[in-house]
């Protein structure tokens, strides 16, 4: 018994001790610890200040600004699309410029891209659809797939293909096995036919019930003639 007593005395005589120089360093300290807190907190009000005054509305106004450009897009009318009617609508670039550090800029340099790709104007459409940084598991390897295709129009293949396999890790039953039997085709241009049927080979296994998946195994035979 008497050396259970001497163990919790030892016990608590350390934790006492413990607790003595917790307070003699926040003593000692004191000035420095209430200046980090309070920079603490003017950076987390700053922040939160930032977000309510700021971001939030430029979000909401820019969300109905880029809904007319939705619509011209819609149409393929997409020189209004990017540069504005002359009326309240500012554009795409316009919004990029306006509303750069919300969301939706972000889906406005999106369509910015595509629009540029469906105009034929290649780079500067790539330049657009690398800013996206689209989340979405749809919306995302699409983006990316059409990097890959704005590069096979400017006959850069090798860069083209890596893009296209990119877009097919997402895994999306629809869009990968496309992208899969595009990076093919642009081995086979390549000559690296015995990538393009490792491409076609995995088309067959993992999306047996697309299209791609379907008409895997004549591209299959014509990969192995090559």
């Amino acid at each position: 018994m008497s050396n259970n007593n001497e163990t919790k005395k030892d016990e608590l005589q350390q934790v006492t001790e413990v607790l003595s120089r917790s307070e003699q360093f926040i003593e000692k300290n004191q000035k420095n610890l209430l200046i980090a807190l309070a920079v603490v907190v003017v950076l987390v009000s700053g922040v939160l200040l930032f977000r309510h005054m700021y971001l939030i509305p430029n979000e909401k106004e820019a969300q109905i600004m880029i809904f007319r450009g939705e619509q011209y897009f819609a149409v393929d009318s997409f020189q209004l699309a990017l540069n504005g009617d002359g009326g309240e609508y500012i554009g795409f670039e316009g919004i990029i410029d306006a509303y750069g550090m919300t969301k939706t800029a972000k889906l406005a340099a999106a369509y910015a891209g595509l629009s540029y790709m469906k105009m034929g104007e290649y780079q500067t459409a790539i330049d657009y659809l690398k800013k996206s940084n689209a989340d979405d598991i749809m919306v995302s390897p699409a983006l990316t797939g059409a990097v890959g295709d704005c590069l096979v129009e400017l006959e850069k293949y090798a860069d083209a293909v890596s893009y296209f396999e990119k877009a097919a890790e997402a895994g999306n039953e629809v869009l990968s096995p496309l992208y899969l039997m595009k990076a093919a085709r642009v081995y086979t241009q390549l000559n690296k036919h015995d990538e393009a049927l490792r491409i076609y080979k995995r088309i067959k296994s993992e999306y047996p019930l697309s299209q791609e998946g379907m008409d895997a195994d004549k591209y299959i035979e014509k990969a192995k003639l090559n």
